[in-house]
């Protein structure tokens, strides 16, 4: 363990800030209000209570289990080594790859808006190629990230969003909010269940417990701090958003929803600088989470040895990952719909958040948290899923069978895996 933890609680909160506030809000946003309609705000609070109360399963682990693993040391805790975990951690790099494809998407179709207009359907798929190739290049030549990068990447993005929602709050109509015109409350819970996916990113801040001064006061306040400060800023991002673009105007530019509400207030000049936003924001997710989180997962699913260090400093290992995850990832950009993708990572994620509260459940006595509340989370997330998996149903049961297929197959390759190589997954600490 590292003799200098050198982070305070404002560079761990902003770690948390940082990894929700990525892609998410650009990406869903108009397929969200597809859904949810003009309530899509109470969906964005619904979402962000469920993620604080995993935030708290979370705090609670991380004060004891001090570990780069994160949420895979908690599942080796509370499962021990086996084909459950190890399928888990399969199927939680299956969701970085959706949430990479995602990303990649979302800033193709913000791209597209600096073309001529009436670009050819193909430019969609050609910049969300390269933009992945590229971040590809980057990794395989070994940049450094040097961590102060990311503290300045975080406030430009979160700067961006404020500014962007205190200017059109001042200009939004309410007419446009109004309780009568909500959708039925079941469409507000599947508005809930996708935009759930704009919370994935605050149990990074675990992986970093290792380099935290006072962990044991500081995750649980970041945690905390951290998703509550994201739940403000995408109340306040939805409600500029509808105050100035009604539902129909929103859902004729879903794709880039953000930029289209600037525009109203801020002309033209304010739509280019939200897709400028968008840009920056999809890219520097891809960035972060290419190596940073897919890849790395990819190599604790191959190798079973949990990194020293998951701050990304010179990759220079497991190329074979990088390749293998950017080559999925531009499979599904090239090929499934924004909605299917964020469906797919959002439910891959829900189901690691279940399986963290169930292996807590088996940790109570030496965590100390309130078993009522592990309680609430699971069930929580449990109807979550449940909700996902009855909007796919009714919707789309194409993806919903793809959802099952993925599971079966992560787990399937965990144990085919584990039969022929011996392969176990190392713990940081006993």
């Amino acid at each position: 363990m590292p003799e200098n933890k050198s982070m305070g609680l404002y560079a761990t909160t902003s770690i948390g800030i940082g990894a929700m506030i990525g892609a998410g809000i650009f990406s869903i946003f108009g397929t969200a209000v597809q859904i949810s309609g003009n309530a899509v705000y109470i969906s964005f609070i619904i979402a962000g209570i469920i993620a604080l109360l995993n935030a708290y399963s979370y705090a609670k682990l991380a004060v004891i289990y001090h570990s780069a693993g994160g949420p895979v040391e908690f599942l080796l805790k509370g499962f021990g080594d086996g084909v459950l975990t190890g399928g888990l951690n399969l199927l939680l790099w299956v969701g970085y790859v959706f949430g990479l494809s995602l990303y990649a998407k979302s800033f193709s179709y913000y791209a597209v808006t600096f073309l001529p207009p009436g670009p050819a359907p193909i430019w969609a798929n050609i910049f969300a190629t390269a933009i992945v190739l590229f971040f590809t290049a980057i990794n395989f030549i070994g940049s450094k990230a040097v961590g102060k990068s990311e503290i300045f990447i975080v406030s430009i993005k979160v700067g961006f969003l404020i500014l962007f929602a205190a200017a059109g709050i001042l200009y939004m109509n309410p007419g446009n909010l109004t309780i009568s015109a909500w959708p039925g409350s079941k469409n507000v819970f599947f508005g809930a269940g996708m935009v759930f996916l704009a919370y994935q990113g605050f149990g990074l801040i675990t992986n970093a417990a290792e380099d935290i001064k006072n962990p044991e006061k500081t995750i649980p306040r970041a945690l905390y701090l951290s998703v509550a400060l994201v739940i403000l800023i995408y109340v306040s991002v939805s409600l500029a958003v509808l105050g100035n673009l009604s539902v129909p105007e929103i859902e004729s530019a879903k794709d880039y929803a953000l930029a289209a509400a600037a525009k109203p207030f801020l002309g033209n000049l304010g739509f280019k600088i939200m897709a400028f936003a968008a840009l920056f924001s999809t890219s520097s997710a891809i960035n972060a989470s290419l190596y940073g989180g897919a890849n790395v997962s990819y190599m604790l699913a191959k190798d079973g040895e949990l990194p020293e260090f998951f701050e990304r400093k010179v990759w220079n290992r497991s190329q074979e990952g990088l390749f293998i995850t950017s080559g999925l990832v531009v499979l599904c950009a090239n090929l499934l719909q924004l909605e299917g993708i964020g469906m797919l990572a959002s439910a891959s994620l829900l189901i690691n958040y279940i399986a963290v509260n169930i292996s807590h459940l088996r940790l109570l006595k030496e965590t100390g948290a309130k078993s009522y509340l592990i309680w609430i989370s699971l069930l929580s997330s449990l109807i979550f899923f449940g909700v996902l998996a009855y909007y796919e149903l009714v919707n789309s049961k194409l993806t919903l069978e793809l959802l099952v297929i993925i599971i079966l197959f992560c787990f399937s390759i965990e144990w085919i895996y584990r039969s022929l190589s011996g392969r176990s997954i190392k713990k940081r600490i006993n």
